[in-house]
């Protein structure tokens, strides 16, 4: 008869028994499920309810443990083999009132109602709880793992197990990690977990911002390849260029690389802030132009060109 161990942390699965339901923590519920059980607990301090399997573990106890007393052992592998061959003298022992032992009882009354365990062991679980924060990210305890950043500020259930970690939110799961065995200081982050702007952060990589920059012109170029050499390693300038493409985007190219062009002529050090500062305050050198051609004639100053024309009488 194979026997299922149950985990310390399953032994005190029933959270609530009262007059009007039951109440199983997830790990023994999972447990109990997983092996197609009903779970019908006995009441609290009332070892009554369930006399007959009391009786039986008392008495197996007893037997086992009185035969085993004196004896002396140096590994756990001698335990369960003297053990096993005192379970073995309890099965095969006649009953004292009615005919035949417990293995025959087992053979004849109830192997015919056994389910067949599943191929692989259950794998023991513990549920959790947590709010998702800014950074989508949730703990297991040492490391963190990403889930889909439209859940930010909910509460979800996270299952672990010793080689998942699975995200629930309302009794859905919403995705798995494998569950890491060391600590990581980089959290493991699923792309599709992401927004589309940090997807497109994500992606960037020293010869896109490149290939970028020599489309908008010399003076783009030497800005990035500074922001990309100033730092130890170039992704400490990725956030200086990936800035920079999304001024690119936001103005013409001819203005971006007018700018830049006058970065560079007062400054060997170019930031991302004074490059949008004169952005915004540069003037448009057309704009100005044809401003200054339809400007009215009756201004204060109408200078030479009004005198040479001889003004509007004549």
């Amino acid at each position: 008869m194979t026997r299922v161990l149950v985990p310390d942390n399953l032994k005190t699965g029933v959270t609530a028994n009262t007059r009007y339901e039951t109440q199983l923590n997830e790990s023994y519920r999972e447990l109990a499920e997983y092996y197609g059980t009903a779970i019908v607990p006995a009441r609290v301090r009332k070892p009554q309810d369930k006399g007959l399997v009391e009786r039986s573990v008392g008495f197996s106890t007893t037997w086992i443990t009185a035969a085993l007393r004196e004896r002396k052992f140096f590994s756990f592998a001698e335990v369960k083999e003297a053990v096993a061959e005192r379970l073995e003298v309890i099965n095969t022992k006649p009953f004292q009132k009615r005919p035949g032992s417990r293995r025959e009882a087992y053979l004849s009354e109830e192997k015919e109602f056994m389910l067949p365990l599943p191929k692989q062991p259950y794998v023991p679980s513990v549920w959790k709880q947590q709010t998702v924060g800014n950074d989508y990210l949730i703990s297991d305890g040492m490391n963190k793992y990403s889930v889909p950043f439209d859940l930010i500020g909910e509460q979800v259930q996270i299952r672990l197990t010793k080689d998942l970690v699975e995200i629930y939110f309302k009794g859905s799961r919403m995705t798995s990690h494998k569950r890491l065995e060391k600590y990581s200081v980089q959290p493991v982050v699923k792309p599709e977990h992401m927004p589309a702007n940090h997807r497109e952060y994500l992606s960037c990589n020293a010869d896109e911002f490149k290939k970028w920059a020599a489309a908008i012109g010399k003076s783009t170029k030497e800005i990035i390849k500074y922001f990309l050499s100033s730092g130890n390693v170039p992704e400490q300038g990725y956030k200086a260029c990936a800035s920079l493409t999304k001024l690119g985007k936001r103005y013409e190219k001819k203005k971006l690389e007018a700018v830049c062009e006058r970065m560079l002529a007062f400054s060997s050090s170019p930031s991302i802030r004074t490059i949008t500062t004169l952005l915004k305050n540069i003037k448009e050198p057309e704009k100005h132009m044809e401003k200054a051609e339809n400007s009215n004639n009756y201004g204060i100053t109408r200078g030479a060109a009004y005198w040479k024309k001889g003004g509007d009488g004549k």
